[in-house]
C-alpha cells in the first residue's frame, strides 16, 4: 500500500509517541519496542491493505496503544475510527496521538467494551485482546449484521477458532500474517449463536 510522504510522517510521529509513552504505561511489550515499525505498524498496515474496500464506521476494540486503530485512522482518512479503551491512561495516550497527528476521523471511547453503547460498526478490529471465544460476544454486540470483523490472532488461532465454534457460527476467511509466522488475520462475517 503506497502512501503519501505526509502519511509516512504521521506514522513516524506515532511510532515516536509510542516509544516515549511506553515506559510509563506499557502500551506494547517492552521487548518489542525495537520492532514498532517492522512488526506493530506493519501488522496494522497489512490489515489496512486487506480491508481497503471497507467503508463506514470502524470500531477498534481494546485499542490499548492504538494498534491497529490509530494506523487505520492514519491510512484511511475516509473511515470514522472509534477506539474503545477502558484504561484511562491508555485513552489519554490515544487522545494525545489523535491531537498530535490531527486525526479528525478518530475518536476515543473510554469505556469497557461491554459498557459502551452499541456502535453498529461496519467494521471491527481487535489485536491481542482476548481469546476468540470471549471476543465474539463483544464483536456481536458492536458489529452491524452485515459488517465484517478483522481479528488479528497469534499462532494459536486455529485452536481459538475451534473453541469459538462451540458457541458461535460465522463465516471466516483467514489471511496469513506477513509479520509473524503462524499468525493470522481472521475476516469474520455473519456472526450468530450456535
Amino acid at each position: 500500500m503506497s502512501v503519501s510522504r505526509e502519511t509516512e510522517e504521521r506514522l513516524a510521529c506515532y511510532a515516536a509517541l509510542l516509544r516515549k509513552w511506553n515506559p510509563a504505561i506499557n502500551l506494547i511489550a517492552s521487548s518489542t519496542v525495537g520492532q514498532i515499525e517492522s512488526r506493530h505498524i506493519a501488522d496494522a498496515r497489512q490489515l489496512a491493505l486487506l480491508a481497503q474496500s471497507a467503508t463506514g464506521t470502524w470500531a477498534d476494540l481494546g485499542s490499548g496503544g492504538g494498534l491497529p486503530g490509530i494506523v487505520l485512522a492514519v491510512l484511511r482518512a475516509d473511515l470514522a475510527v472509534k477506539l474503545i479503551e477502558s484504561d484511562q491512561r491508555k485513552a489519554a495516550f490515544l487522545r494525545t496521538v489523535i491531537r498530535e497527528l490531527s486525526l479528525d476521523n478518530a475518536q476515543v471511547i473510554n469505556k469497557r467494551i461491554e459498557a459502551a453503547d452499541r456502535l453498529e460498526a461496519a467494521q471491527i478490529s481487535a489485536r491481542a485482546l482476548a481469546p476468540l471465544g470471549q471476543l465474539m460476544a463483544h464483536v456481536d454486540r458492536h458489529l452491524r449484521s452485515d459488517g465484517t470483523a478483522w481479528l488479528m490472532k497469534g499462532r494459536n488461532w486455529q485452536a481459538e477458532v475451534s473453541e469459538a465454534q462451540r458457541d458461535w457460527k460465522f463465516d471466516m476467511k483467514t489471511h496469513p500474517s506477513a509479520t509473524e509466522p503462524d499468525a493470522a488475520i481472521l475476516e469474520i462475517a455473519r456472526i450468530r449463536h450456535a
